[in-house]
């Protein structure tokens, strides 16, 4: 526990944290690497070369101080990141080496204005945090054995491959050893585990599309082209989409997640907005809330696309409408292309609008929203602005944990 002056202290470093702890994470990131090499497959090249990675960790470093007095209030943090650590294997060994590079990166990076105070106090600061996070981890790896019957990688074979749309396939994934598959929680990744020429182990998370319960697995990747001129395209999605084929194997973990279908409410209407790759996770969703759910629900899925060469899963979002007469779809494409005509395999043109959640929402719902970033902050701001209460919206993107991914 933390001392009344190691709190003082912890508290008082907050503005320099603002100020420069950017500087100070990516610091630390580039020490370890050099320092500890072997973690660096935990950790996603292209998070690290965009930044987010280091924005990541220091915006969690700022949250802590100001919170370290009451880690209660990190609940909701401490879980998204503690699933996301188990998805990649880490284990109460890796902290130590977080810990011994953070401090020398504090040293090194603040000079003499590191005393002796400063440092002991995050020491100990870091220790508090290390086993909040040791400790849940634990309790998650205990629950994929006892959910799942396995923690760590496990052999699958690929069962089939299939593309949805110009840039995203699914791929079909079986036990090697042929043991069932128990239903994984619509919303939930599961990690993937490659050899790449080149690049060695790579690890990567990818929400799972399927139903929850069939015998299979799915995952369905979207290539990633390199975001800015001179970058690498994505290692892992493009080293899939080229080279894994019917019958390869490929090493998982247990699914893992907290952005998951809350089944508390089972008749609240539920609306599904999505925004071109996030339409997996909440297909997995949307498979779930029409297969267990009354009939009387209402259940809305908004799909945001830019146009028809990149619109994934039309046939089976149509055949799940066409079965289930609780369900209403919109289609939305923002930049659409000559032939893209409305009416035809899609409803509108232009953004997710204020207008278009008017036409298609209603008094009670749960949201669930998936997409790029700029998408989701767009969504949430309309879904505040409607006076929807925020304990009803569940929202993730697709990007990095504040210490691994």
């Amino acid at each position: 526990m933390l001392t009344a002056d190691q709190l003082a202290v912890i508290k008082a470093t907050v503005p320099v944290l603002q100020e420069h702890g950017e500087t100070l994470t990516r610091h630390f990131y580039q020490r370890m690497f050099e320092h500890n090499p072997e973690v660096r497959p935990y950790f996603n090249p292209a998070h690290q070369r965009s930044g987010s990675q280091q924005r990541a960790l220091a915006g969690a470093i700022c949250a802590y101080a100001q919170h370290v007095d009451n880690p209660a209030a990190l609940t909701d943090a401490v879980e998204l990141i503690a699933q996301k650590h188990v998805s990649l294997g880490i284990r109460p060994e890796h902290y130590p080496i977080v810990g011994e590079n953070l401090l020398a990166s504090i040293k090194e990076v603040l000079g003499d204005a590191a005393t002796d105070d400063i440092i002991d106090a995050w020491a100990a600061a870091y220790g508090a945090l290390a086993d909040i996070f040791i400790g849940r981890e634990a309790d998650i790896y205990h629950e994929q054995e006892q959910r799942f019957g396995w923690q760590g990688f496990k052999s699958f074979v690929v069962a089939r491959r299939e593309p949805e749309s110009d840039n995203i396939t699914s791929f079909y994934l079986r036990p090697a050893d042929g043991a069932p598959l128990h239903p994984h929680k619509p919303g939930q990744y599961i990690t993937v585990r490659v050899d790449v020429p080149g690049a060695g182990p790579v690890m990567r998370n990818y929400s799972l599309s399927n139903a929850p319960g069939d015998t299979h697995y799915r995952i369905s990747v979207k290539r990633e082209a390199a975001p800015v001129d001179g970058a690498p395209d994505g290692v892992c999605s493009n080293h899939l989409h080229a080279n894994l084929k019917e019958g390869d194997r490929v090493a998982l973990a247990p699914p893992a997640g907290e952005f998951v279908l809350d089944t508390r409410e089972q008749e609240a209407p539920v609306v599904l907005i999505a925004g071109g790759v996030g339409i997996t996770p909440l297909l997995s969703m949307l498979h779930q809330c029409l297969a267990a759910s009354p009939a009387s629900r209402p259940v809305t899925l908004i799909q945001g696309a830019l146009n028809s060469r990149v619109h994934p899963f039309r046939e089976e979002v149509r055949a799940l409408a066409a079965a289930h007469p609780n369900l209403q779809v919109h289609v939305r494409y923002s930049d659409p292309l000559a032939g893209d005509e409305p009416g035809r395999g899609y409803h509108s043109n232009g953004l997710i609008d204020e207008a278009l959640l008017d036409a298609l929402t209603v008094d009670g719902a749960h949201y669930y929203l998936c997409g790029p970033e700029p998408m989701l902050r767009h969504v949430h701001a309309l879904l505040s602005r409607r006076g929807v209460p925020m304990d009803r919206v569940h929202y993730e993107f697709f990007g990095p944990a504040a210490l691994a991914a």
